[in-house]
């Protein structure tokens, strides 16, 4: 029993470092670095600002800085790297198997970025401001979720990685430019749970926020299923 599990644990262990070396390009280390980077940057100099007041509201928005970052590149550029190897072609080759394998990289890359931000927010907890770590990371992963499921399912549209970068980065500078004043708004991407609200109870505000997690669930579904749908077009492809 102890070998069957061993086993497994290596399987799982080897499947996952494969993953990665193809999710990342072979640079896994350094979006990795560059995430942990900035969101050391963005503290520090939120820090010494003299008007900053570390609370989770605050965090919130520290944490999903590196989360967007370390999605943002797999998401966008993964098709791509698939068609420039001519892995893609092979993966056509193979009925329903190209579904397979972007599924389990888009499990991969969740997995990867919930465990850097639990680390992140570990810190953040004991070195700036206390606040729940899983229940903070568990709201983060919603946004997440979404821009990277549309960030895949723009990339089976676009079918070319900087076009694709560059639509989701105005997408997502429009709705943080708009978040303030949709703050208290079920749509906002960007919603804050953390953050009081004003001139609305607490009823109501719970309301907003399970209706917007709801909406970035059926986003997250929907991007994904057409997504892999658009895969079943191999001649835009190939």
């Amino acid at each position: 029993m102890k070998e069957i599990i061993r086993k497994i644990v290596s399987f799982l262990i080897s499947s996952v470092r494969y993953n990665l070396k193809i999710i990342f390009a072979n640079r896994f280390g350094y979006f990795l670095l560059a995430s942990v980077i900035i969101f050391l940057l963005i503290t520090v100099i939120n820090l010494f600002s003299e008007e900053s007041d570390p609370s989770p509201a605050l965090a919130y928005y520290w944490l999903m800085v590196p989360g967007l970052l370390l999605m943002f590149y797999p998401s966008v550029f993964g098709i791509q790297n698939d068609v420039d190897s001519r892995m893609l072609e092979l993966l056509f080759g193979i009925p329903n198997y190209r579904y397979k394998v972007w599924l389990v990289r888009l499990v991969v890359m969740y997995i990867v970025v919930f465990a850097l931000l639990v680390v992140l927010a570990v810190l953040t907890a004991f070195a700036l401001t206390p606040f729940y770590v899983i229940g903070m990371v568990y709201q983060l992963m919603f946004p997440i979720f979404f821009l990277g499921c549309v960030s895949f399912m723009l990339s089976t549209l676009i079918r070319n990685g900087y076009g694709t970068a560059v639509v989701m980065v105005i997408i997502g500078l429009f709705f943080w430019i708009m978040s303030g004043a949709l703050s208290q708004s079920k749509w906002n991407i960007f919603l804050n749970p953390f953050r009081s609200p004003g001139g609305l109870s607490d009823v109501v505000w719970a309301t907003v926020i399970a209706n917007n997690r709801l909406y970035l669930i059926i986003g997250t579904f929907i991007s994904v299923l057409y997504g892999l749908y658009n895969l079943q077009k191999r001649e835009k492809f190939i």
